[in-house]
């Protein structure tokens, strides 16, 4: 039985250890959310983040899919990007120089076609000191080849990351998809295969139809839905994920209040990522961040571990 700490008068000690190494705090902004950081210069506290998840990086330049690429729904969003990213040459040109710079903790988020387009991105990325880690992108449901198709089965997803963790040797992070039977099946697959951490989930596959026009809004169908509406089955997932593997499990999906975060943390999360709500409040993962301190202040808790074994 977990008993509630009582109240205390020292601070939070809000760090969380992945494979060694240390975040300073577990809130972070979402892969595709927040570019490679410099867009929100400004806009936010950056310094203030426990991590920034940057946009996926493929090993060459992709423009993306064809517009509209959003569409608004009740309580979420459709996007269908399609991994659009200025490819290695583009990265180590214009963006190294940026990441370098930021006063956070910088994890770049990988993704590809083929094995081998992992392996080629994880081989350059790994030598660059900027980075802190590696979030392998395994469940994108907006591209017509890789992204999702290598997170839906367990053997697949094992055989790549094996072959990425050979190649890493930061913290590697695997992004998991909701869109399967069972998640835990993929989870325990990128743990036993050497993974340092999960994270779930990644956008729900959706539509959105144009009743006037009688078609899709998305050009190509379908797009990932993030936002609240999915957040009761990130929080869900993170639950059985977390019971599932003995590795750290990063929450998200539907993050939008301090209430929000503290639901993931609850469940079993280390650290959690803000994604589609930047959008709008740039400001709001410092806001979350002061709420978990707040809030575990208040509750006597001395780490983010204490959140855990409730339920």
């Amino acid at each position: 039985m977990v008993n509630t700490p009582e109240p205390g008068g020292m601070q939070p000690d809000m760090k969380v250890q992945i494979a060694g190494k240390t975040l300073p705090n577990p809130v972070g902004t979402a892969s595709g959310t927040f570019g490679f950081g410099e867009e929100f210069t400004g806009l936010t506290d950056i310094e203030s983040l426990g991590a920034v998840y940057t946009k996926a990086l493929t090993p060459e330049f992709r423009p993306g899919n064809s517009p509209p690429r959003l569409a608004e729904t009740p309580a979420g969003l459709i996007n269908s990007i399609g991994l659009a990213n200025p490819g290695l040459e583009g990265f180590l040109r214009d963006k190294v120089p940026v990441i370098r710079k930021l006063p956070c903790p910088v994890i770049v988020n990988v993704a590809g076609s083929t094995k081998a387009d992992y392996l080629k991105v994880t081989e350059t990325v790994n030598e660059i000191d900027a980075v802190w880690g590696i979030e392998l992108n395994v469940s994108c449901p907006n591209v017509d080849h890789g992204g999702m198709a290598f997170g839906t089965d367990p053997v697949v997803l094992g055989s790549l990351t094996s072959a990425v963790r050979r190649l890493c040797s930061k913290p590697l992070i695997v992004k998991l998809s909701p869109n399967v039977t069972d998640i835990t099946e993929t989870a325990r697959a990128a743990e036993e295969a050497g993974a340092d951490a999960v994270s779930c989930i990644n956008t729900l596959s959706g539509m959105k139809v144009d009743v006037r026009n009688r078609r899709p809004v998305i050009p190509r169908g379908t797009g990932g839905l993030s936002g609240p509406a999915i957040r009761p089955v990130g929080v869900a997932a993170v639950w059985k994920v977390s019971k599932a593997v003995s590795i750290p499990v990063i929450g998200l999906g539907g993050i939008a209040g301090i209430e929000d975060a503290l639901e993931y943390l609850l469940a079993g999360a280390s650290a959690i990522q803000v994604g589609t709500a930047v959008f709008s409040r740039p400001d709001l993962p410092g806001i979350i961040l002061e709420g978990i301190r707040e809030y575990m202040t208040q509750q006597g808790f001395g780490s983010i571990s204490d959140f855990h074994g409730y339920f």
